[in-house]
This record gives C-alpha cells, sequence and structure tokens, in this order.
C-alpha cells in the first residue's frame, strides 16, 4: 500500500464517521482544512503527506466528536496501527492532533511546522463567513442560544468550562474567534487570517447595529 492508498482509505474512514454531522465539524470542514493545510505546506515547505494525514485525523480525536480526547485518540491510534506507516510517521501524526485544538485557550503550541500547519488551517476554517457559519450551527447543536445580551462573554475559563460553560453563539466571538488572527503559525495563514478577522468585525458591526435599531425602524 502506497501513501495515496493510504490516504484514500483514511478519507473514506473519516468521510464515514463525520459525513452527517451537525455540529460544525463535518466531513467537508475536514476536506476544506485538508485543501488549506496541503496549501500552506506548499509555501512553508512541509511533509506534504503528514500534513494530509493529520488534517483527515484532526477531529477523530476531538472529545467533542469522540467524546474525551483520550477515547479519540485512541480511535486514531487504532486506525494508524493498521496502516503501513513508520513508528516516527505514526508518532508525528498523533502529536500534530493533539495540539491541534484551542481548548478554550489552554492548547498547546505545536513542535513541528507540519502541526503548525494544521493548527493554522483548522484555525481558518473557524474564521471568516465560514467560520460565521461554522458557529452558529455548533451554538443550535449545543442548544446555546444565538445572542443574550444580558450574558456577558467570559474573559478567563478553565478547558471544562469552555466546553460545558453556558455561552451563546455572539460569545463565541469574543471567547475564541477574534483571538485566532494572532495566534496563527506560519507568515501565510496570518496574511489569509487578517482578511477574515476583519470580516467577522464587520459582520458583529452589522449585527449589533440591527440588534440595537429595530425599536428605531419601527417608530422612526
Amino acid at each position: 500500500m502506497d501513501k495515496r492508498e493510504i490516504v484514500q482509505k483514511t478519507e473514506q474512514y473519516v468521510r464515514m464517521l463525520l459525513e452527517n454531522d451537525a455540529s460544525g465539524h463535518d466531513w467537508w470542514h475536514i476536506e476544506r482544512v485538508r485543501r488549506m493545510s496541503i496549501a500552506l505546506a506548499k509555501k512553508e515547505g512541509a511533509d506534504e503527506f503528514i500534513v494530509e494525514m493529520a488534517a483527515l485525523l484532526h477531529d477523530v480525536a476531538d472529545e467533542k466528536i469522540a467524546g474525551s480526547e483520550e477515547k479519540g485518540l485512541s480511535a486514531v491510534t487504532s486506525w494508524l496501527e493498521q496502516m503501513p506507516l513508520s513508528n516516527y510517521d505514526k508518532e508525528h501524526i498523533i502529536e500534530i492532533i493533539s495540539s491541534v485544538s484551542f481548548k478554550g485557550g489552554h492548547g498547546k503550541k505545536p513542535n513541528t511546522i507540519e502541526g503548525m500547519i494544521v493548527q493554522d488551517a483548522d484555525r481558518l476554517d473557524a474564521i471568516g463567513a465560514i467560520g460565521i457559519a461554522r458557529t452558529f450551527m455548533y451554538a443550535g447543536n449545543r442548544g446555546h442560544l444565538m445572542y443574550d445580551p444580558n450574558l456577558p462573554y467570559r474573559e478567563k475559563m478553565t478547558k471544562e468550562e469552555y466546553r460545558q460553560g453556558r455561552s451563546t453563539a455572539i460569545n463565541h466571538f469574543y471567547e475564541k474567534l477574534l483571538k485566532l488572527k494572532d495566534l496563527m503559525n506560519t507568515e501565510s495563514a496570518k496574511q489569509i487570517a487578517s482578511k477574515r478577522h476583519e470580516f467577522m468585525e464587520r459582520f458583529l458591526q452589522q449585527f449589533y447595529k440591527e440588534w440595537d435599531e429595530q425599536d428605531e425602524d419601527v417608530n422612526g
């Protein structure tokens, strides 16, 4: 089995697991992260195979999907054990996946350029127009409100509070999304993130404008 076959089998496996996800972590999120990861790898001179494999598998290990980080990493490890890969490549892929998630700001910085690229690609998909759409999908999936002006966003929180605490879709911008621009690792990702960040700021300005001027529209 060559590397292309390994990628194809992994794609089929991940697609089967996530194609019906309704939280914003579906197959097409994986595909976007994969494409972005490969594009960044070409620019940054990284190992494209390692990047592609980690991008494909990164949400299989996510505790939001798997139920726990341990259970998710176990599933990834079991899958990789079936593939004819060196121990170094398997460990590298698992290390990358372990460092991708934001975890309420408690995530760790990757140790390799391949890890930095996959983390950047995943975070780029959380901002901009698609990031906004995914935010509202995730909020609805978790039973969170769109917005509650009486519920302030959380300045600081533990990983558990970030995962389990009460929030809203709009609060999520302040608790995570607007922080991501300054957390990008590669120069290529920083340039893309800057434009997507500006789009989110414009969206929030328009959101608050519409929220506050409803009475003005009726009574004006």
